[in-house]
């Protein structure tokens, strides 16, 4: 089991923040979407003229899977997490219930994607740019240039090309009013920017990652005013600041949460947190330690899990 990693430079963040900029095409122009009329989106890969209003959409990442139940639309096909259940379990199981699984994330299936006859293919360049000239020839495919970090410039991409534009503004506003309620409820905006807090992850066949500021789950945090201490800032390329068991104390601040990816022994989360390093920590000691869910925190990807979140965070963070 490798675990899923995230990658940003400044380029791919540059280039994810100007996929926001789409044009509509020709109304008349239906070449190669079966005679629907389209509009283009702009990727890293060039104009990508989709139907106005796809039908049959496969998803090749948790992300585009995140948007697409987000915005109402029930994907043909879709590929598979590590996790036993296929998709994660954080998604509402009737929205995801008759999806066609078309193999691993990193290795999906071009052959089954055909066989669903898709009319549009979501996915990312970081995660299936060699795949392209396939897919292309598949459906018109949409690719952002990555995934984590810019995450809502990605939804934006999502909703433009499964013509869910409105839609996606509706999600948008409901999700920053959450996250200025939660702010409320810890007491305003002063007392959220005290509470250093960080996002600890287990990761079988890795060292442990004390999660920097340039993540997916960092920008919730940053939405809700939460403090981070100065660990993150040494994170590299802002992602992860990695250490090992006899470094945790590392991760010390006023709150933390930790997930596992894997097994817990060969994750070294048990040696871990029964370690004395770990009982030490000030957020051990006050009783602000939480245990969350790695597929809604770290690998969901979108506003769907973004909301289950900040409802933990609320909870969590009120006790």
């Amino acid at each position: 089991m490798r675990p899923r990693t995230l990658t940003l430079t400044a380029t791919a963040l540059t280039t994810a923040l100007a996929l926001t900029a789409c044009s509509s095409g020709n109304a008349d122009d239906t070449a190669g979407t079966g005679g629907a009329k389209t509009h283009t989106v702009k990727t890293p890969m060039g104009d990508v003229k989709v139907p106005d209003a796809p039908k049959r959409v496969v998803v090749l990442d948790t992300a585009e899977l995140d948007s697409a139940i987000t915005l109402g639309v029930k994907p043909v096909g879709a590929t598979h997490a590590d996790v036993e259940s296929g998709f994660l379990d954080y998604l509402p199981k009737d929205e995801v219930k008759g999806i066609k699984d078309v193999g691993a994330m990193m290795t999906p299936n071009v052959e089954a994607i055909a066989e669903l006859k898709p009319d549009l293919i979501l996915t990312s360049k970081i995660r299936h740019e060699k795949l392209y000239p396939q897919l292309s020839k598949v459906a018109p495919t949409v690719m952002t240039e990555n995934t984590g970090f810019p995450w809502k410039e990605n939804f934006q991409v999502h909703a433009d090309a499964l013509g869910k534009k409105d839609e996606a503004k509706k999600v948008v506003a409901e999700y920053e009013k959450h996250a200025g309620d939660v702010t409320k409820a810890l007491g305003g905006d002063a007392k959220a920017k005290a509470t250093k807090v960080n996002v600890v992850r287990f990761v079988e066949g890795a060292d442990i990652r004390i999660y920097g500021k340039q993540n997916y789950i960092a920008t919730i945090l940053k939405d809700v005013g939460l403090g981070r201490p100065a660990i993150a800032d040494k994170a590299k390329d802002g992602f992860s600041y990695d250490v090992s068991p006899e470094k945790i104390d590392a991760a010390d601040a006023d709150v933390i949460f930790h997930s596992t990816y894997g097994d817990p022994e060969k994750a070294k989360e048990t040696r871990t947190t029964g370690g004395a390093l770990w009982k030490g920590l000030k957020a051990v000691e006050d009783d602000k330690v939480f245990a969350v869910d790695d597929q809604l925190w770290i690998q969901g990807i979108g506003y769907t899990a973004a909301g289950k979140i900040l409802d933990e965070l609320r909870t969590d963070l009120t006790k």
